[in-house]
């Protein structure tokens, strides 16, 4: 068992809960007691401005920096100018600027690494390092998915939702076969459900068929709101629906292999 595990929350489509569920769960960790970091690799900055930085393109040292610095070869400023800590969490937050970063690794050698190692040497001071990543298959998503050790893929109920999860895990296959050997699909995280639904129960009854074999499903409380005004749901209401989901999921989380 590692000290501290890397988790990428993917998804290749948008709307799922991606940020949401880092957020969130973060959160849920720390109140455990964890030492958590979140890491923004999405250019549109959502986790960072969740976690309540208002002018994520006035930071002055963000993701796009750091980045920058390793594929040069520079030596990277102290882990307080690029790391904000929080009440209970810490965050690397991103700007738009990143977008750049990811026209760039496109010449990189071995570019698929660039992430990690940022946050190899930062293991030592978290249990938890949890990735955001990009709603598409780019070299941002790529570098999360070469970095992590355990995927969780947040995935809304939806018709055509076990296409959209056979494209990813195939990508993630793929990651572990030529990039990431020890990368593994840890949960399918169902977001933005109505459980009350005949569609919510056939989903469910699909996902259990064709992968609980393998990955496993998490349905304590199904019911996982997605936006709350960029609060973190559980000092949102702490005894809603939603809040009792993430409680319990961090707990599931730290006895699948973490630290608590």
């Amino acid at each position: 068992m590692k000290n501290c595990e890397i988790i990428t929350i993917s998804n290749q489509k948008g709307g799922t809960g991606k940020t949401t569920t880092t957020c969130n769960l973060g959160n849920a960790l720390a109140k455990k007691g964890n030492r958590v970091l979140l890491v923004d690799i999405g250019p549109q900055s959502n986790l960072s401005l969740s976690f309540g930085i208002e002018l994520p393109d006035e930071i002055p040292i963000s993701m796009h920096n750091v980045l920058t610095m390793i594929m040069d070869g520079e030596t990277l400023p102290e882990k307080s100018k690029y790391i904000i800590k929080g009440d209970v969490l810490d965050i690397i937050p991103c700007n738009v600027n990143l977008s750049f970063v990811e026209i760039n690794l496109r010449g990189e050698v071995g570019g698929e690494h660039t992430l990690s190692e940022l946050l190899e040497p930062l293991r030592p001071e978290y249990e938890y390092i949890i990735i955001d990543s990009n709603p598409y298959l780019g070299l941002l998503t790529i570098n999360a998915l070469a970095t992590c050790d355990e995927v969780i893929i947040p995935a809304s109920p939806q018709l055509w939702l076990a296409t959209e999860l056979t494209d990813l895990l195939k990508t993630i296959f793929k990651m572990k076969k030529k990039i990431n050997p020890w990368i593994e699909i840890a949960w399918i995280l169902l977001t933005v459900c109505d459980e009350r639904t005949k569609l919510f129960r056939e989903i469910q009854g699909l996902l259990d068929d064709h992968y609980s074999d393998r990955i496993k499903i998490f349905n304590t409380y199904q019911t996982l709101e997605a936006n709350y005004f960029s609060k973190r749901i559980l000092d949102y209401d702490a005894n809603c629906k939603a809040s009792i989901a993430y409680k319990k999921f961090a707990t599931e989380v730290a006895g699948n292999g973490g630290t608590n």
